[in-house]
């Protein structure tokens, strides 16, 4: 790019000049990237104040928390409750919603987010990262309720992650495709890496916790198998495998040079739908996967189309490269 763009620049252009969002939706997001700055801050110091290590603590899930699973959560909540952006959080570490304390103006917008994805690769030094969904508060003018964060993912006005590695990049869609920018820390601004990223349909590289094999689905067993046949078998090509454990750090492989990624229910705990959240994960990361061109579906059916029926559901997801995608949600429908 000839000249530096910052993020500030790309949404005031995206509000005045494209149309593609208002005014508070700008500024709420402006406002969601200084805390990830925050959180990136945090992250980059690691032992050196004394934040690693479990917090002693579990969330709702029955998840051991980190010490910067709290902090990150923490961060994005004084951020946000206070700019009259919102009328309420939702968060992966929190049971229930957070609603703007009364004390604040309240806002026509709901955010939700895994405040730190990936958080058992903190103490190992691997990228980690925050990711976050926006969407529109029914009408209605009554209180803001968890029956408002049931919203299917379709619905997003806005959605992107955070990742936390060598440099720290925000990616971002709106609905006008996909972009990226890196934090310029000399600078404190992040600055517009790539516009319109697109996945390519076509990849021979799949991302799996191979440890869990027995327990799958027969259609996910035939999927990868296949793959690993590589040339001699029916793909007729060699396929290489990678798992980071941090969907952040997975899908952000993908969106930069494809792939698919793929956690799909298995026998262990046989009575839920999958391991990953459908509001402060599947969701966003299935919009920002579909507006570069991928697939996003759950095995069965897109992702975005789902009816969420609970605040810390979860669901099975296939994601990425549209051939791939498409060819392991057939296997599942017995094609």
């Amino acid at each position: 790019m000839s000249q530096r763009i910052s993020l500030t620049r790309y949404l005031v252009e995206q509000q005045r000049e494209h149309g593609n969002i208002p005014s508070e939706l700008r500024l709420l997001l402006e406002v969601v990237a200084r805390a990830c700055k925050s959180i990136s801050q945090a992250v980059s110091k690691g032992d050196l104040t004394g934040i690693l290590g479990v917090a002693g603590s579990e969330n709702v899930q029955g998840e051991v928390q980190k010490q910067l699973d709290i902090i990150a959560n923490e961060v994005l909540i004084e951020a946000n409750e206070w700019g009259g952006h919102l009328a309420a959080m939702a968060s992966e570490e929190m049971e229930a919603i957070h609603v703007v304390p009364n004390r604040y103006p309240q806002g026509e917008y709901l955010l939700m987010f895994d405040p730190l994805d990936g958080s058992s690769n903190i103490d190992v030094n691997v990228s980690i990262g925050t990711i976050f969904s926006v969407f529109k508060k029914p009408e209605g003018g009554h209180a803001v309720t968890e029956q408002d964060f049931l919203q299917k993912g379709r619905e997003q006005v806005a959605a992107g992650y955070c990742l936390y590695g060598p440099q720290t990049t925000l990616v971002l869609t709106v609905g006008a495709g996909v972009v990226m920018f890196t934090l310029d820390r000399e600078q404190g601004s992040f600055v517009l890496i790539k516009e319109n990223v697109q996945v390519p349909v076509d990849t021979q590289e799949f991302a799996i916790n191979m440890s869990n094999m027995r327990h799958w689905a027969e259609p996910v067993k035939r999927y990868v198998d296949e793959c690993l046949q590589g040339t001699e078998g029916p793909r007729g090509k060699n396929f290489n495998m990678r798992w980071v454990a941090s969907m952040v750090a997975d899908v952000h492989r993908i969106l930069t040079r494809g792939g698919v990624f793929m956690y799909p229910w298995d026998q262990r705990e046989p009575h839920k739908a999958g391991k990953l959240r459908l509001l402060y994960e599947a969701n966003p990361m299935g919009w920002l996967i579909e507006q570069a061109g991928g697939v996003a579906t759950n095995g069965q059916q897109r992702i975005l189309d789902l009816q969420p029926t609970a605040l810390h559901e979860r669901v099975s997801v296939f994601l990425g490269s549209k051939n791939e995608v498409d060819r392991v949600t057939r296997y599942h429908a017995g094609l």
